[in-house]
C-alpha cells in the first residue's frame, strides 16, 4: 500500500492574503500608538519589508518580516511549498535536502521556502504547526494542507506532482492528455480530504468515523484502511514521549507491548530503521504468541511507510531471516 501525502486539500484552503492585510493594518495602528504623532499630524510609517528578489531562487529563507512578500505575494505566480523545519529536528535533516533537491531539479515550476520554527514562532503558531517536518503549500495567497513527517522521496515527489497541476503548469500530468491524467481538484475525493482533515488536526473520533463511512461504502479501499491505521497509530503514541518509552523498552527487553510503543514513537519521530529494528529484534527473540504480535505491528507499520519504502524493503529482508 502506497503512502499518500496527508492533507493536500485546496478546497480547505486559507486566504493568507486576507490575514496578510489583517496582520500589517494591526502593525500600523502598533506603530502609531508607540511613535505617537510627529507634530505634523502625519503618522509615521512602517519600516517596509525587504522585497523579493529581481531573480527568484528555488530555495529562500523566510522570516516573519518577509513571509508576506516572499511567500504571499511570490505564490500569486508560483506555488510556495514551506518546509517548517528546526536545527534539532532529527526527521527535518531527512526531508529538507530531499525538498531542497527537488526544488532545484524543478526548474522554478516552485519554490521552496524554509521555516525555522525556533527562529519565527509566531510562524509556526499562525500556521498551527504541531510537529516538525510539516509542509504546507500556498498558492494564489492560500495555504494548502500538505503532510507531516519525513516522508520517503518518491512520495514527496508524489506530491510535489500534485502542487506543480494545481497550478496548472504547461507540460505536467495534469496537461499531456496521456489516458488517466485528470485535473487535480477534481481528483480529490471530498469525503476521503475530509476525513484526512480530521486526522491533521487531531480529532480521531471524526477522523475514524470517516473512514469507517468511506470502507462501508467501498469495501477495501486502500487510502481508507491507510487512514484508519494512521489514526489507530497516532492514538496510541498520544501523551507519549520517545525518550521514555525507550528507556522502559531498554529496562524490560521481554516487555512486547514496551516494544510496541518504542517502535510507534520512533517511527514517529521519523526513524523507521530504528523502529523495524527493534521489531525484528523482538520477532527473533521470541516464541509462540509474543512473535505473532510482533510481527502483525511490524506489518501494520510496513503499511503505513508504504511497500516501496527502502527500509521497509530491508526490514522485510531481516523479517524473512528472524521469522525462518
Amino acid at each position: 500500500m502506497t503512502q499518500q501525502p496527508a492533507g493536500f486539500n485546496p478546497y480547505g484552503a486559507v486566504d493568507l492574503a486576507a490575514l496578510a492585510q489583517q496582520r500589517q493594518a494591526a502593525e500600523r495602528a502598533a506603530a502609531a500608538a508607540e511613535s505617537g504623532s510627529d507634530g505634523t499630524g502625519s503618522v509615521p510609517s512602517v519600516p517596509s519589508v525587504p522585497s523579493v528578489p529581481s531573480v527568484p531562487s528555488a530555495v529562500i529563507d523566510v522570516i516573519d518580516a518577509t513571509f508576506d512578500q516572499e511567500v504571499v505575494q511570490r505564490s500569486m505566480t508560483v506555488p510556495v511549498v514551506i518546509d517548517f523545519w528546526a536545527e534539532w529536528c532529527g526527521p527535518c535533516k531527512q526531508l529538507s535536502p530531499i525538498l531542497e533537491r527537488l526544488a532545484g531539479d524543478d526548474d522554478g515550476r516552485w519554490v521552496l521556502a524554509k521555516v525555522d520554527v525556533d527562529a519565527n514562532p509566531q510562524l509556526s503558531a499562525a500556521a498551527q504547526v504541531q510537529s516538525i517536518p510539516t509542509v504546507m503549500v500556498v498558492w494564489q495567497g492560500q495555504v494548502i494542507p500538505g503532510f507531516s513527517g519525513a516522508l520517503p522521496e518518491a512520495q514527496v515527489r508524489d506530491f510535489l506532482n500534485q502542487v506543480i497541476a494545481l497550478a496548472g503548469e504547461p507540460g505536467d500530468p495534469a496537461d499531456d492528455g496521456e489516458p488517466g491524467a485528470t485535473d487535480t481538484a477534481a481528483a480529490l475525493d471530498p469525503a476521503l480530504e475530509a476525513a484526512d482533515e480530521a486526522l491533521a488536526r487531531g480529532d480521531f473520533d471524526a477522523a475514524a468515523a470517516a473512514y469507517e463511512k468511506l470502507l462501508a461504502d467501498r469495501p477495501a479501499d486502500p487510502d481508507a484502511e491507510q487512514g484508519l491505521a494512521r489514526v489507530s497509530w497516532l492514538r496510541r503514541t498520544q501523551g507519549h514521549q520517545l525518550d521514555e518509552a525507550v528507556a522502559a523498552a531498554t529496562a524490560k527487553p521481554a516487555d512486547v507491548a514496551a516494544q510496541q510503543l518504542a517502535a510507534d514513537l520512533e517511527l514517529l519521530n521519523g526513524d523507521a530503521k530504528a523502529a523495524f529494528d527493534r521489531l525484528v529484534a523482538v520477532i527473533a527473540r521470541s516464541d509462540s504468541e509474543d512473535k505473532v504480535i510482533a510481527k502483525e505491528h511490524l506489518l501494520e507499520l510496513f503499511d503505513l511507510v508504504g511497500s516501496d519504502d527502502p527500509f521497509v524493503i530491508s526490514a522485510r529482508r531481516s523479517l524473512a531471516s528472524a521469522l525462518f
